[in-house]
This record gives structure tokens, C-alpha cells and sequence, in this order.
């Protein structure tokens, strides 16, 4: 039943209450005929659905009731005024018993939502407190939906949502239809023939601490079974298996991860996007009532480990976003990202200037940049030295009609470039090399010592100069921050010709900012801040998750001839035997097979190269390989 109509019936019976009270007063008048009182919890035992609503019957019921009672004209002032009186009370305590009702009935629709939706309604409330956070997620940009509508236009998305809905209905006719998800979400849209949430994963509280709540996902039952699946399919190399998982828990993430990845080195980059979408709709099922990460005070740290598949499915959405050019999207995920564990294990920080800069939300960054707290000033990482001079050589394009006075209080974009360049002198050389930059004046700007001869001071800086050429390269294609670079880089040249002290003072300050001899930050691979992705043929894929195929007791198959190698590992009764071995013992025994490299695609042995189950083995490679050469000799 509605508060509304809740309301209307304890009005109505306060109204009756008056009347009885005016007629009992009035000696000579005549005894009142009214409609019995209802009872306004009857009205409770029935379904809200059934309830229909007569407008013209309660009109007249309410002209019924408004309608003098009382006869007899010669009526006491004394008894008016009285009336009046009591009139305004029953107003009041009307009034009253409506709020509390409302409130009644707002504690009892919490209580029966959904843990998504009371997360949701938590986060909206707030939001509407004007939480400030440089972290905070607006979800209206979270969908690259939104953003797609803002760029082509309604009707072009709606006619590629319509023909992507009929191909997946097409895909799935004749079979059984999935159950439609109504959640509602803010990461992604959840497609209509996707599976209901099975609800294998959950989340809870573990600390408050600091105004910021500490969380971690929790693993039901059903889903730690699927995880020891996962877990000896993934030691045996075999993707069957893997992919067999998700045909009885069709949202386990570490599956649909694997599956992301074969599916993006095979080409099939929507899919693999589809499927990562799928990882954040189940993640994002499995939120805390309390968990509000779009305001950036919670956290998800990394060191647990049912934890890390959000960052990695995050990071991988991220790079998704970016490539259907969906920037502002793309920045919304980064900050989510940044925000659930200060730690920043994926390496956020190192792209969210990037994408600030694409979605053109230069007040955010300089903004980002004077309020985010970290172990260093953020103007000391060349990522954000040369992203700022960007960004004030735009904000001063933006505002070249406001005051100058308000401009002034600021350094000029030429300045802060020169910063930069002073700074870190190997990004330019760098930059030149992969722009790449094929003007004449980077080749006399590259012949001066300061630039040609410059290095990066240590392992970390180097590894951080590389990640930022590798993500924002492409930025300085643009004619308008060349000439700005080119600008920079003359005056740096005319004033280290003056004073060559300059170059030794932030040489000081770099070695100072980034002293370790060693490189902390060797857990982020520059391949994965790249847009470009290397595709690989079917049978090199099928190679890199072949399954070894050992026996349980049988003798290390590194001594075996590599011409009876194969055979061996093609037995069906080698198959049989490994469905009867420990996932432990399987690792263990995969852990050191050669693998022959001649007549091989170079980029998939590098691949190989990389997994620590794959062994070439060095002294028997050799012996081939100087046979080889005798053969070439005769």
C-alpha cells in the first residue's frame, strides 16, 4: 500500500473523529450520518499490485464527510471557535502521523532491496551530502554508452544496440534463454541473454579505520569448487577445461579473465570485451550494502587475494574503454581504480594523466595534481611534468577572454615545459625516436650534449620514462605541442649555453626523487599501458596453453628424444593418467618440459619465454643446434 493512500485514510478518520466531537457539543442538532471509519491496517494484508484506486469514489466519500452535520442555524460563536480550533490540532497531528508513516515505510523498503540497490541508494545519499574527493566517480560517465551518445548521437547507438541485441538473440534461439538481470549497475549494462547472478560471491566489512572502510570478496562454496577446477586446468595448460567451467558457473571471474585474454591475442577483440564486461557485472553483484567506491572511502587492498581480480578486470576495461575511444569513460574507471587501494598495484597513476588529458579535463588534472597525496610530489613523475604543461597550454587556449590577472598567479605553459625538459631530458629523445618526430629541428636539438647524451639516472626513472612514451606517443603528433616542445626545448639550450649549473642542480633533484638502484616498479609491464595488441594465430595460441600430457610415475620426459616426444604425449592413456593426479602433483611435473623452438613463430617463443612452465632446455638446444651447423657445413 502506498504512504500516500495510508496518509489519506488517517486523515479521513481524524476528520470523522471531529465531526463526532462538533455533533456532541450541539444540543439541539440532528444525530450525524456518516460512513463507518476504515481501518487503515486492513489495507495492509493486501497485495500493493492489487490495490486500484477509485478517484471518483473518494471524491464523494470525502464530500460526505465535508458536508455540514449539524442543522440547526442559531450555532454558538463559542462552539466555532472551538471548532476552528480543534480543526487546526487534527491538521497537525494528521500531518505528524503521515511523516511517521512515510518513515515507516522507507525503513521497510530498505529493508526488502537488494544489497546492489541498497549500495546504490548509499552511494546517491552520498552524493547528495556533497562529498568532495579529487577520486570521485561521477557514474553517469562510468558507461561508455553515455558517452557514445554524447559523441554520435542517440539514434546512431541506438541502431548498433538494436543490431548487436538481434545478433546475440539469433546466437542464443533455440536454446535456453538467459534471465534477464534488472540490477541495476554502474559499471556496465548487463545484456538481456546473459545469465541471472548465481550470487557465488559476496563481500564484507573488515575494518573502518581513518573514515575509509576496508572490504574483501568472500568466496562461496560453489564458487571455491570452481576454483579448484580453474586451478588444475590452469597446471595442466588446458583451455577445454577451462572454458568448461564457465558452462556451470557462467560467472567465474578467473575463467572469464583467461577467456578474455585468448580471445584479444586471437583478434576477437569484442568478445573478449563481452567477457570482460561479465566479470564486472558479477563483481559488481557482490558489493557490500555499505560499499560506496565511487566516493573513493573504501578500499579493496591488493595483498588479498580474492581481491586482485577486480584490479586486473578494472585495468583491463580501462584499456578497453580507451580503444573505442570512449576517453572520459576510460578516466572514470582509472580513478575508480586509483581509489580502491592506495597502493596503486596496477599503475594507475601513470595513465590517468593521459586520459584527463583525451577527455580534455584539464581543470581536473591540475586539480588532481595540487590535492592527490603520494610518497612524491606527482610534478616529479615525467608522466604528469610534461601532462601539466600540457594542460595550462590548453586551460590558457580555454581562457584567453578571462582576466589576465587570474592567469599570472600561475606558471606559463612554456615554463613548466621547460621544467620538464630539464628534468627529464630522455623523454624527448625518446619521443623523437617513437612519434616519430622527422622534422630537421629535433635532429639539430638531439646533436646538443644535454639532450643526445642523456640518460635517466636509474633503473625506476628509466622504467617510467618508457611506460609514458609507450601510453601518450601519440599526443605529440599534434602540431600544436610540438612547436610548444620545440619552443622549450631552444630555451633550454640557450640557457644551459649561459650556465651549465642548471643541468647539474636537477640532475641533484632527480637522483634525489628516484634514488633506488633498483627498478620498483618492474611489476608494470610497458606492453600494458600499449593500445596496440599482438595477434597471434590459432595454433600458436593452442600451443601456448597446450597441455604436456604427463604421466603420474613416469620418468622425466626431458631425457626423451624430441622425435618420440610427441607420440609420447599423444597417448590417451597419458590423459587418462592425469585425471587421477593431484593438481600440486601435475604442476610439479609440467614445470620443466623442452619445448623444440626451430621452425617457431619468434614472437610467440618470446611469449613462451615468459611462463614459468616452459623449459627449452639450454644444453640439449645446444647439441642440436651444433649438429645443425655441421649438417650446413657438408
Amino acid at each position: 500500500m502506498s504512504a500516500r493512500l495510508l496518509r489519506k485514510v488517517l486523515q479521513e478518520q481524524e476528520e470523522l473523529k471531529r465531526q463526532e466531537n462538533e455533533v456532541e457539543e450541539e444540543v439541539d442538532s440532528d444525530s450525524p450520518v456518516s460512513n463507518p471509519p476504515r481501518n487503515p491496517f486492513d489495507l495492509l494484508n493486501d497485495e500493493e499490485d492489487e490495490i486500484e484506486v477509485d478517484d471518483e469514489a473518494e471524491d464523494a466519500y470525502e464530500e460526505k464527510i465535508e458536508k455540514p452535520s449539524i442543522t440547526k442555524a442559531g450555532a454558538s460563536a463559542s462552539s466555532k471557535n472551538k471548532s476552528k480550533k480543534k480543526k487546526k490540532k487534527s491538521k497537525e497531528n494528521s500531518n505528524k502521523a503521515g511523516k511517521a508513516v512515510d518513515e515507516d515505510f522507507e525503513c521497510l523498503n530498505i529493508g526488502l532491496e537488494s544489497p546492489s540497490q541498497n549500495s546504490g541508494k548509499f552511494q546517491d545519499q552520498q552524493m547528495s551530502q556533497g562529498t568532495s574527493s579529487v577520486l570521485a566517480v561521477d557514474p553517469k560517465c562510468l558507461k561508455p554508452e553515455n558517452e557514445l551518445r554524447r559523441i554520435f548521437g542517440s539514434d546512431v547507438v541506438r541502431s548498433f544496440e538494436k543490431d548487436k541485441k538481434g545478433g546475440s538473440s539469433r546466437q542464443i534461439r533455440g536454446g535456453r534463454r538467459g534471465g534477464h538481470n534488472p540490477r541495476k549497475t554502474y559499471l556496465v549494462s548487463p545484456l538481456e541473454h546473459w545469465p541471472r547472478w548465481d550470487g557465488s560471491l559476496s563481500m564484507e566489512l573488515l575494518e573502518t579505520k581513518d573514515g575509509k572502510h576496508y572490504f574483501r570478496y568472500v568466496h562461496s562454496s560453489s564458487y571455491s569448487q570452481a576454483q579448484k577446477t580453474f586451478e588444475a586446468a590452469k597446471a595442466m595448460h588446458d583451455l577445454n577445461g577451462i572454458a568448461s567451467i564457465l558452462q556451470y558457473y557462467p560467472y567465474h571471474v578467473e575463467s572469464l579473465i583467461t577467456l578474455a585474454e585468448v580471445l584479444k591475442f586471437s583478434g576477437e577483440l569484442d568478445q573478449s570485451a563481452d567477457a570482460i564486461a561479465k566479470c564486472l557485472f558479477a563483481l559488481e553483484c557482490s558489493w557490500h550494502p555499505q560499499f560506496s567506491p565511487l566516493q573513493a572511502n573504501c578500499q579493496l587492498k591488493y595483498i588479498h587475494d580474492t581481491n586482485k581480480p577486480i584490479f586486473s578486470v578494472l585495468f583491463t576495461h580501462m584499456l578497453n574503454m580507451n580503444r573505442r575511444g570512449c576517453h572520459r569513460s576510460a578516466l572514470e574507471v582509472c580513478k575508480l581504480l586509483l581509489s580502491l587501494d592506495s597502493d596503486d598495484p596496477k599503475g594507475a597513476m601513470f595513465c590517468i594523466d593521459y586520459f584527463s588529458l583525451r577527455a580534455e579535463e584539464y581543470s581536473w588534472l591540475e586539480r588532481f595534481s595540487e590535492e592527490y597525496i603520494s610518497d612524491n610530489s606527482l610534478w616529479l613523475y615525467p608522466n604528469f611534468s610534461y601532462s601539466l604543461a600540457i594542460c595550462r597550454f590548453y586551460l590558457e587556449n580555454e581562457s584567453c577572454s578571462k582576466s589576465s590577472a587570474t592567469e599570472s598567479e600561475k606558471a606559463t605553459p612554456n615554463d613548466l615545459m621547460k621544467q620538464a625538459l630539464m628534468l627529464h631530458p630522455l623523454v624527448l629523445k625518446k619521443l623523437v625516436a617513437k612519434a616519430p618526430l622527422k622534422d630537421a629541428a629535433w635532429t639539430k636539438i638531439l646533436q646538443h650534449p644535454f639532450f643526445g647524451s642523456a640518460q635517466a639516472g636509474g633503473p625506476s626513472l628509466e622504467h617510467l620514462i618508457n611506460i609514458y612514451i609507450e601510453r601518450s606517443y601519440i599526443m605529440w603528433r599534434l602540431p600544436e605541442l610540438q612547436k610548444l616542445l620545440r619552443d622549450a626545448a631552444d630555451s633550454v639550450i640557450t640557457s644551459l649555453d649561459r650556465s651549465g649549473s642548471d643541468a647539474r642542480d636537477w640532475a641533484c633533484v632527480r637522483k634525489e626523487a628516484f634514488p633506488s638502484d633498483n627498478n620498483e616498479y618492474s611489476h608494470l609491464l610497458v606492453s600494458d599501458f600499449s593500445d596496440s595488441v599482438p595477434q597471434l594465430p590459432p595454433e600458436e595460441l593452442q600451443n601456448l596453453m597446450q597441455d604436456p600430457r604427463m604421466a603420474h610415475g613416469m620418468p622425466n620426459v626431458a631425457h626423451i628424444p624430441p622425435e618420440e616426444l610427441q607420440n609420447f604425449l599423444e597417448d590417451p592413456r597419458m590423459a587418462q593418467a592425469i585425471q587421477n593426479m593431484d593438481p600440486a602433483e601435475i604442476h610439479e611435473a609440467v614445470a620443466h618440459v623442452p619445448r623444440d623452438v626451430h621452425n617457431r613463430n619468434p614472437l610467440m617463443v618470446l611469449l613462451e619465454s615468459i611462463l614459468p612452465w616452459v623449459d627449452y632446455g639450454a644444453a640439449h638446444d645446444d647439441n642440436q643446434d651444433h649438429g645443425h651447423d655441421q649438417g650446413n657445413e657438408h
